[in-house]
């Protein structure tokens, strides 16, 4: 397919400065080789992550960016080695486009902890150009980290999956605590939060929402199917739940203290952190070796877990609470998502707006 060959430009929203101000940047796209897909974007999640990486919280931002690694859209071309997709497929990419695949995460098909993995923006591909994610008209994409969206879901729903669904589903999976009856905590009710109680419950776990106020209990328990909501700061509340929970699943993505959570976990708990924190954390080490408990980590998960997570949502009939705006509102919505001001992920209508304005 000739086409596939030509450069062509699209428009996205970049940040230009540790501001994190976005605003219309056209870029050229990389040339699409044989294994490529051409995607139209149709609606890409806003993730804390995002926020991060356009004000350079994490001091390895690149300007201009273009953020967005909750992507959906439409399958517009593919190239001739493509075997996964045709034209008019509706697809998810997520926080990787390029890995290695020699290594030996590459060879177990747990890509995502590649040493050469390549992000979906903010990154350099394999022909030196700047990758540029979500928040655009189009992307490039490999085959290998493209999904099918199930038929029957909708896009707009599936959008958070890419992300924070997979994010809570591959450690739960890895550290075998998928099976029924388990007790959960989930710390942080925001956007990976939020699919975390949902996932869980349809597992079959008792899931505990453990937050900082009482402000969320309504809608953990009574929106979100929560069996009980913690306080960390209701100190005989916590007393009384120590030695109680399986696994913590801790989505704050700021520093906070281990040691009040820690104490939640039964006999070989599992702390499993997610949030992004780039300050050190800190514990006492007879919290740990007491109970023999475990304080892991997780990112993201794999392509095969992405499809497994997908079908399971449909199962489940799994959806995200999500706020749909336009790209004209994303600046707002990167300061209501900073004072946690959204239930619980934005989704930009990425293909009903006006990019070049």
């Amino acid at each position: 397919m000739d086409s596939l060959e030509v450069e062509r430009t699209t428009t996205g929203w970049a940040a230009r400065d540790p501001s994190g101000l976005l605003s219309p940047y056209t870029y050229t796209l990389r040339k699409t080789g044989p294994e490529d897909v051409f995607i139209k974007v149709i609606f890409c999640g806003i993730c804390h992550t995002d926020l991060h990486q356009v004000k350079n919280d994490l001091d390895m931002s690149n300007y201009p960016m273009v953020p967005g690694h909750e992507v959906i859209g439409e399958v517009t071309e593919v190239g001739s080695d493509v075997t996964n997709f045709k034209i008019g497929d509706c697809v998810g990419v997520g926080v990787i486009v390029g890995c290695c695949r020699n290594c030996r995460p590459c060879k177990s098909d747990i890509e995502q902890y590649c040493n050469k993995k390549i992000w979906s923006y903010n990154d350099v591909y394999t022909d030196g150009k700047p990758t540029q994610g979500g928040f655009a008209g189009a992307m490039v994409v490999d085959q290998k980290f493209v999904v099918k969206i199930p038929d029957g879901m909708a896009p707009e729903q599936a959008a958070p999956l890419l992300c924070a669904g997979v994010t809570v589903y591959s450690p739960l999976t890895h550290l075998g605590l998928k099976q029924s009856g388990l007790r959960g905590g989930i710390l942080g009710l925001g956007g990976v939060g939020h699919v975390g109680v949902k996932i869980a419950k349809a597992m079959g776990h008792h899931v505990t929402v453990i937050s900082s106020s009482d402000k969320k209990r309504e809608e953990a328990m009574d929106h979100l199917g929560a069996d009980d909501y913690l306080v960390s700061s209701d100190a005989t509340r916590m007393q009384e739940a120590a030695d109680s929970l399986d696994y913590i699943i801790d989505t704050v993505p700021a520093f906070h203290p281990l040691e009040p959570y820690i104490s939640l976990l039964k006999l070989d708990g599992k702390l499993i952190l997610m949030g992004v924190i780039n300050t050190p954390l800190q514990f006492v080490t007879p919290m740990v070796i007491l109970g023999r408990k475990t304080i892991t980590g997780s990112f993201v998960g794999s392509m095969k877990e992405m499809e497994e997570m997908l079908e399971f949502c449909k199962e489940k009939g799994l959806t995200s609470m999500i706020e749909l705006v336009k790209m004209d509102y994303i600046n707002t919505a990167l300061e209501r998502l900073e004072k946690n001001d959204v239930r619980y992920r934005f989704v930009i209508d990425v293909a009903g707006s006006k990019l070049d304005q």
